[in-house]
């Protein structure tokens, strides 16, 4: 994890639970009876998050039930490490995009309570733009994210980036499966190394176009890729997560097509699990 992360180490059970009370419902004793949770409940999970949030950056925050919950040291590492490719102390605020934000809004929560960015979102599901919405004014205190709708599932930044918007970097985190059978048969896979169970209830929630889209990600990236040729003098760095190594290689070579100046692929680890984004500008690197 980023040695900047300030969840990069032991969680304080009894200050969270001060911060979020009913977290306390969801504690369990680890080893040497150090206080922990079920990090395969996805209940405590939502806990954990909000009571991270509330103690760390002071935002209130709370999950659309059946929707997918964030690992929220992950998704911070990654905004930590788009941090770092942007470089430098900025003379004004980063401007960012966020491509489907789903209910949780955790990319412009964070961005704005840790780094004061400026933050757009977009989103296709009408109901998790309203939950984000709602999300947005129980934390008036935080900037203002302007929240757009997507109308068309197969477009990423056509009909969302407007003619004098200017972005410093588009995050987005893209639905991993192909199908809505692929995703259950991962997380019954997931289940059965956790607890022994077939259920097919995802350990995290998630909708349709938060878990699956035809093509999975690799589908989803090339989209980007080929927009992104099309906004190349309104976004400093586009970004995106890739869940499987095997499609880095893939992916670089497709975003090539696009003609960037610039192609890099940014390694990230959270305790056992690596993950990874893909990032490119069409800007020529200062040297």
């Amino acid at each position: 994890m980023h040695s900047e992360n300030p969840f990069n180490k032991e969680y304080n059970f009894n200050g969270l639970i001060q911060s979020h009370p009913k977290l306390s419902e969801f504690i369990i004793l680890g080893k040497s009876d150090r206080k922990s949770i079920n990090f395969g409940d996805s209940e405590a999970i939502i806990a954990l998050n909000t009571a991270l949030l509330k103690r760390t950056y002071d935002v209130n925050w709370e999950l659309k039930p059946g929707h997918l919950c964030p690992a929220l040291p992950g998704r911070l590492d990654y905004l930590i490490h788009v941090k770092d490719l942007l470089g430098g102390s900025p003379e004004k605020p980063i401007s960012m995009l966020d491509i489907g934000t789903g209910a949780s809004l955790i990319y412009p929560l964070l961005a704005t309570a840790a780094f004061d960015w400026n933050c757009t979102a977009s989103e296709v599901a009408l109901d998790s733009l309203e939950f984000a919405e709602k999300l947005l004014s129980l934390n008036p205190n935080l900037k203002t994210t302007i929240l757009r709708s997507q109308r068309f599932k197969s477009k990423v930044f056509h009909h969302v980036v407007e003619k004098n918007d200017y972005f410093d970097v588009v995050v987005c985190n893209p639905p991993f499966y192909k199908t809505q059978s692929e995703a259950e048969e991962r997380n019954i896979r997931k289940n059965k190394n956790l607890h022994n169970t077939a259920s097919i209830a995802h350990n995290f929630g998630g909708h349709s176009n938060e878990l699956w889209y035809k093509g999975g990600e690799e589908a989803f990236i090339k989209i980007m890729a080929t927009e992104s040729a099309s906004y190349k003098s309104q976004v400093g760095w586009f970004t995106c997560l890739i869940s499987k190594s095997e499609h880095v290689k893939t992916l670089k070579r497709y975003v090539r097509k696009a003609k960037p100046a610039e192609v890099r692929v940014v390694e990230m680890e959270q305790g056992n699990k690596k993950s990874r984004f893909i990032a490119w500008t069409f800007n020529t690197p200062v040297e």
